[in-house]
């Protein structure tokens, strides 16, 4: 049910944007979401077109780039993605890791009329 607050705050910050731009309408949207957010694409687009009913992102469409969860190893200082249930460096084996990618959430970019 998160993904309705985040939309909702997604489409005041893309036409807030569309309006300083003094855009007629929002033609695109692309948004970039991290796996370790929980995020689900198309509970967002539910709730995009619902929201966006009457304003001039009504029909804008939603572009979606999912980035990988990635760890870099504090031992050898690799980067490299994580599987599901193995958090251990592939190169050293070692377990001392930092998650370095897939917590983002943000709107990458807005294409306007």
């Amino acid at each position: 049910m998160h993904e309705l607050s985040i939309t909702q705050s997604m489409l005041d910050l893309v036409l807030g944007e569309a309006e300083k731009a003094e855009a007629e309408s929002v033609a695109k949207i692309n948004l970039v979401i991290g796996e370790m957010t929980g995020v689900v694409g198309q509970c967002v687009q539910f709730y995009f077109d619902f929201l966006s009913k009457g304003t001039a992102a009504e029909g804008a469409l939603l572009n979606f780039k999912v980035t990988p969860t990635t760890a870099k190893c504090r031992h050898c200082a690799k980067k490299f993605e994580l599987g599901e249930f193995d958090w251990t460096c592939p190169y050293c084996k070692g377990n001392n890791i930092e998650i370095v990618g897939g917590k983002e959430l943000f709107v990458e970019s807005i294409e306007v009329e």
